[in-house]
């Protein structure tokens, strides 16, 4: 029988996150995906860096997220030098834009904010925004100038990512299907998949939406919950915008090549990765008011994707209160992309038994909402 150091449950840009940071440290690790990696969610993420957008300053979510997006500059010329792949960063910055006037004084005011102020971030009107980006309509108010976020390339970096866990000798196998946990003692020491058992010193579930499921045998019900987010995208010979517009309701990512990804419907409890016409319709018209040119772009193609939402708004990352030497990485929900480095190191530190912010292990700890199932182990 096969034995490692860590198998990782889930191989999208969380688990090959995780799957990096250990093995670069030595670790033997394998990653196991029920399908080809990195191809649900990971897959699907328009690969916005906001810390700004969408989360309050006075969370702990944020300093994470900070510290995360600080990663990326050196991790894309690290994993292009390991992997080959580009991932594609882009530090043009992001406008999260005011379409009311409600709005408009609401950013103003957070521009103010010594945390805000800290990041270079400020107010600008409708007319400056417009300075900036001529194609944006007299429906925008404003927008807070956010110069120090960007993007990636979602998929890239989620294939980077494994590649380069590869690189320092991680081994992959997609279309693996995990079964169960195998729990001795109290203590994780393998995993029951469609091809047999394989030990090891420590489990980690990085699965998203679907890491619940497997997750209920072992006593564990996190507080998680599926929502689809549907998106299309366009290309232009000529690029509309050149920073990322950000307001509520849809995102607009400038890509190379002219393609620009618009997303992204919200619809909770849904593992429907169908496609709707209602919901691409409504986020066609909130993009029109935002963008009007984009009329003149040509059609690319749809898609959804299935994110790990949680009820407070914080991932789940620790070890297991119940079961030693298992640990989960999950709900992440919109921040997969920008919140990866970090939680590929948080994860590989809690692994080493390393010392790791007080507050981040509080806060994302999985026992906080002390809701337990019964265990099959117990």
């Amino acid at each position: 029988m096969d034995r490692y150091d860590v198998i990782i449950v889930g191989g999208g840009v969380i688990g090959s996150s995780v799957a990096f940071q250990l093995s670069k440290r030595g670790r033997k690790v394998l990653l196991l995906d029920q399908g080809p990696l990195g191809k649900k969610a990971s897959s699907a993420a328009a690969g916005m860096l906001g810390a700004h957008t969408e989360l309050n300053v006075d969370s702990p979510l944020y300093s994470f997220a900070l510290s995360s997006k600080q990663l990326f500059s050196d991790l894309a010329v690290e994993l292009k030098g390991l992997s080959g792949i580009d991932i594609e960063y882009v530090d043009k910055g992001m406008y999260k834009v005011a379409t009311t006037e409600e709005e408009a004084l609401t950013y103003q005011k957070l521009a103010l904010e010594p945390a805000y102020q800290q990041q270079q971030i400020k107010w600008l009107d409708g007319n400056e925004v417009r300075k900036c980006e001529p194609a944006l309509s007299t429906f925008i108010k404003g927008a807070m100038w956010i110069p120090k976020d960007g993007h990636v390339s979602a998929p890239a970096l989620s294939i980077a990512l494994a590649s380069a866990a590869a690189s320092f000798g991680a081994d992959i196998k997609e279309y693996t299907q995990t079964a169960s946990f195998i729990v001795e003692k109290g203590e994780a020491v393998g995993v029951m998949t469609n091809t047999g058992p394989v030990r090891s010193l420590h489990i980690i579930v990085t699965s998203g939406a679907w890491s619940e499921r497997l997750l209920k045998e072992s006593g564990l019900q996190l507080d998680t919950y599926p929502v689809k987010g549907e998106c299309f995208s366009v290309k232009t010979h000529q690029p509309l915008i050149k920073g990322t517009i950000f307001s509520e309701g849809c995102y607009l990512v400038p890509k190379k090549g002219g393609r620009l990804i618009i997303g992204a419907t919200e619809q909770p409890h849904s593992f429907s990765e169908q496609v709707s016409v209602q919901g691409i319709s409504s986020l066609l018209e909130r993009t029109k008011k935002i963008l009007p040119s984009i009329e003149q772009a040509h059609w690319e193609k749809t898609w959804a994707g299935i994110r790990p939402q949680t009820q407070d708004g914080l991932p789940f990352i620790g070890e297991h209160p119940q079961i030693k030497n298992l640990l989960v990485a999950t709900g992440h929900y919109r921040n997969g992309i920008l919140l990866a480095p970090a939680t590929g190191l948080l994860v590989a530190d809690l692994v080493d038994k390393k010392t790791v912010r007080p507050e981040w292990k509080e806060a994302f700890r999985l026992d906080r909402n002390h809701v337990y199932a019964r265990s099959a182990f117990s």
